[in-house]
C-alpha cells in the first residue's frame, strides 16, 4: 500500500491509547503498513547486558509501531490534523498540498 506520510512529517493520532499525541515520523515499515512516531505507543522492554556492544542491561522504553490508518498529517500552515492531496507544479514536479487550506508541503 502506498502511504502518503512519509519519513519526518509531522503526524497526530486520530486513534487509540494514544490519541491526540502529536510526534515526528521517525520510521517507516512498508510492509506491515505501520509508522514509528517520536514518543508515541512507548513500550518497555526486557534486555540482556550486552558487553561487546557496550549495552546495559535493563527495562528499556521504545516506540512501538502504530497503524498508518491511525494517525494523520498535521499541517504546518493550519496547524490541523489533514488529509493530503497531489498535485502538478507548473515546471512538472509532483507535490503533496493539504486539503483544507490547500498549502503545499515541504
Amino acid at each position: 500500500m502506498q502511504t502518503k506520510i512519509r519519513k519526518d512529517d509531522k503526524v497526530m493520532v486520530i486513534a487509540g491509547k494514544d490519541k491526540g499525541k502529536v510526534g515526528k515520523v521517525l520510521k517507516i515499515l512498508k510492509k506491515q503498513d505501520k509508522v514509528l512516531v517520536e514518543k508515541v505507543n512507548m513500550v518497555q522492554r526486557h534486555t540482556k547486558a550486552n558487553p561487546y556492544a557496550q549495552q546495559p542491561g535493563g527495562i528499556i522504553e521504545k516506540e512501538a509501531p502504530i497503524h498508518v490508518s491511525n494517525v494523520a498529517i498535521v499541517c504546518d500552515a493550519c496547524t490541523k490534523p489533514t488529509r493530503v492531496g497531489y498535485k502538478k507544479t507548473e515546471d512538472g514536479k509532483k507535490v503533496r498540498f493539504c486539503k483544507k487550506c490547500n498549502e503545499t508541503f515541504k
